[in-house]
């Protein structure tokens, strides 16, 4: 049975967690990695075959050949629809219990820890395991794993979140001949995630960090045989470092001015800071460029998209229970230095507010479902962002909640229809895409269970009432409106416009943003499921419901889509003391003494709530209706029957040309540059031509002298001594 290590010291030994379950905080992050490692060297060992004991032995090449991978003419086979399905190792059962058990006991431990923490606690419990990396005693770093209700709630959607996509993957994977290779990194990604949240440093959270985007190169380049792929694993690879450079010159910053690392130091240390100067304000203009970058804001986004090269429920992980939440963690985890720089967090409410607006436009035009949800997770994302950026803490990390149901379960629904698209176009060997919303159409008809789930997730996501997303995103919405009236922020100035003035245009650009995903969500469902089947004739005698090991999940996902509101039910609906807001009581002793430093101490009120909140329903109303009115499914055509897109519809289709933009600005001329100068002209020209050539020529040239001038022979020997000797009698001669 594993044994915690002995921890070297534990903060406030008399902690009302001390001797509990919390103990075991450490075995949250190892119960993943035990499956990584289990399930990776079960991928290792399947995949390995060795040579022949005599190599110069006949080879048989007669041998069948290994199975395909998920390229772009094996797609069908990894979904297991080929007639000659790959043979499933005698590993794969074990594969798909360690895969998905290991997150269920993770989960059901941290719902232990949540049970065990008391009421009202104050202070975090730290446990703190070896020093990592004492660097003398100016900087003593530990391994410590902190146990407080954000990291708790963190820990209870990643695991829980987590384990249903695993449980969806034995379904949507089973035939993939990477299928140990897929679960061994899942738990990996998931390891490293629950490192980024627990850490109680900023080192230790980096760790996390990293992992997370090394995993997700990884997993997004899944499929790595197609070219296409392992680009976009490395894309989001290179991209990420660009905002973790930010990242780590904001722990310089804040090492070099508070002399620790600590989220507890830390926080003690700051509020010795001078409130909203340049010191304060630009350690978190660098944070903000690190969560730009892992949360696919502007300008760090252009990943996210291409993310979709990965396996759906890949997607599922990045977008909505890992990855893409770990920046407004960060923020919501640094609410102690945010807080003193009203500044900063108008600048992370702009970042929010224009990524929430620009996304939806792009999600309007694209006909890949899985990328209309991927500008969708960018959008969303920013509307968690202008939470955390107003100061609303609670606000942001619930619609991190609730994003988490209805976008896990939109992916995973997607998945569901790529699923069935594929086994009907590989019966009938149509080389189609599975993905193109021009080629679905009516698919409620084959897909009953994944119609109602998705329509479920659909209207969470527009904020209609009694679905989650209705709860978290008003409480948003009104927080920006509550905030410009009184706070910091609105006395602030933002390029020399009052900060009240930026947080009213931050309001109007979040409820556009709101019409427009309403629009382009509906839009997604009418042309999937609705209007006649464009699949085909013979194809759509192949379309069916997918597993229920694919379905279960999807289902349980729909329920947590319709229920997860009541996780912090808004004050205005009246209801008895302690059923509402839930999840500020939660939340209040590590992000509420922020929350009121933002608002001069005094708990914001939103005015006109009810008005506000209905404005918020109408709008999304009218941009159902709108789709509706205007959308007509019975008039699109297939794909190939398709022209081609003309005007501003051509502008978005293309995504504002933003990655050729950045393609021609920076990536063109990095690249030769690299060729031109430090390639061609530094290191062969200089390096290799003058310094290590040119050496070797010049020390040619001496020995060739040497060797003309030792040839040998006597008689030349003699005439060089007659021909000196008169050289030198000469000169004494003349002089």
């Amino acid at each position: 049975m594993l044994q915690a290590p002995p921890p070297l010291a534990v903060p406030g030994g008399a902690h009302p967690l001390t001797g509990s379950v919390a103990e075991l905080v450490w075995l949250l992050p190892v119960l993943p990695l035990i499956g990584f490692v289990i399930n990776g060297l079960i991928s290792l060992f399947t995949s390995y075959h060795p040579g022949p004991a005599d190599p110069s032995a006949p080879h048989d090449h007669d041998a069948p050949p290994s199975p395909p991978g998920h390229g772009a003419s094996a797609s069908h086979a990894a979904h297991g629809h080929d007639d000659h399905q790959p043979r499933r190792s005698a590993w794969h059962v074990v594969v798909s219990i360690v895969g998905p058990l290991v997150l269920l006991l993770a989960f059901a431990l941290g719902v232990a820890i949540f049970v065990a923490i008391p009421a009202h606690m104050q202070s975090p419990f730290i446990r703190t395991y070896f020093a990592w990396m004492p660097v003398g005693t100016d900087l003593p770093l530990h391994w410590a794993f902190q146990v407080d209700q954000l990291s708790v709630m963190m820990v209870l959607f990643v695991t829980g979140v987590s384990a249903l996509i695993h449980l969806y993957s034995v379904g949507y994977m089973r035939d993939d001949p990477g299928y140990a290779r897929y679960f061994a990194f899942l738990n990996l990604f998931v390891a490293f995630m629950l490192v980024l949240v627990l850490g109680a440093n900023f080192p230790v959270m980096f760790v996390g960090w990293e992992g997370v985007g090394l995993v997700s190169y990884l997993l997004i380049g899944f499929w790595f045989n197609d070219k296409a792929n392992s680009d976009a694993g490395k894309k989001a690879f290179i991209v990420n470092r660009i905002g973790d450079f930010g990242f780590l010159i904001a722990m310089f910053m804040i090492w070099a001015n508070l002399g620790t690392l600590d989220f507890t130091s830390v926080a003690a240390g700051a509020a010795s800071l001078p409130v909203g100067g340049v010191l304060l304000t630009t350690i978190c203009l660098f944070l903000l460029l690190g969560c730009t970058g892992k949360s696919a804001q502007i300008p760090l986004y252009v990943w996210l998209p291409d993310a979709m090269a990965g396996p759906t429920p890949v997607s599922a992980l990045i977008h909505a229970a890992t990855m893409v939440t770990a920046g407004v963690y960060l923020v919501a985890r640094t609410s102690f230095l945010f807080s003193l720089a009203p500044l900063a967090c108008l600048t992370v409410a702009v970042v929010g507010a224009v990524t929430a607006f620009f996304a939806a436009t792009i999600g309007l035009a694209q006909w890949d479902i899985k990328k209309v949800l991927a500008y969708s997770t960018v959008s969303q994302i920013g509307y968690m962002f202008i939470g955390v950026g107003v100061g609303a803490y609670v606000a942001g990390l619930f619609h991190v909640l609730t994003h988490s149901f209805f976008k896990a379960l939109l992916f995973l629904g997607s998945g569901s229809v790529i699923f069935a698209m594929h086994a009907a176009y590989h019966h009938t060997h149509n080389e189609d895409d599975a993905q193109d919303m021009r080629n679905m159409g009516g698919l409620r008809r084959y897909l009953p269970v994944t119609f109602t789930m998705m329509w479920i997730a659909t209207l969470a996501i527009m904020g209609i009432p009694i679905f989650a997303g209705f709860f978290s995103k008003d409480e948003i919405l009104g927080a920006v409106i509550a905030r410009a009236g009184d706070s910091t922020m609105a006395d602030a100035h933002w390029l020399g416009i009052p900060g009240s003035v930026i947080l009213y245009a931050v309001y109007v650009l979040a409820l556009a943003g709101a019409f427009l995903t309403a629009v382009y969500m509906t839009r997604l469902m009418l042309y999937t499921f609705h209007g006649p089947n464009r699949t085909g004739e013979r194809e759509r005698e192949h379309l069916r419901e997918a597993p229920l090991m694919m379905t279960g999940p999807v289902v349980v996902l729909g329920l947590l889509s319709v229920l997860g509101g009541v996780i912090n039910l808004p004050a205005f609906l009246r209801l008895p003391a302690g059923w509402t807001g839930g999840l500020d009581r939660w939340l209040d002793p590590v992000v509420g003494q922020a929350a009121l430093r933002l608002t001069h101490g005094v708990a914001a009120e939103t005015p006109h709530e009810l008005a506000l909140v209905g404005l918020a329903v109408l709008v999304a109303v009218a941009g159902i209706a709108t789709a509706v009115v205007r959308l007509k499914p019975a008039a699109l055509v297939p794909k190939r029957q398709s022209a081609p897109a003309e005007g501003v519809e051509r502008v978005l289709e293309h995504k504002y040309y933003v990655d050729e933009f950045y393609d021609r600005t920076v990536v063109t001329p990095v690249v030769d540059v690299s060729r031109n100068v430090l390639w061609k002209w530094i290191d062969a020209g200089l390096i290799d031509g003058f310094f290590v050539n040119g050496s070797a020529w010049f020390l040619r040239g001496l020995a060739g002298i040497g060797s003309w001038l030792q040839s040998g022979q006597v008689s030349a020997y003699a005439w060089a001594i007659v021909f000196g000797l008169l050289a030198v009698l000469g000169a004494f001669t003349l002089r």
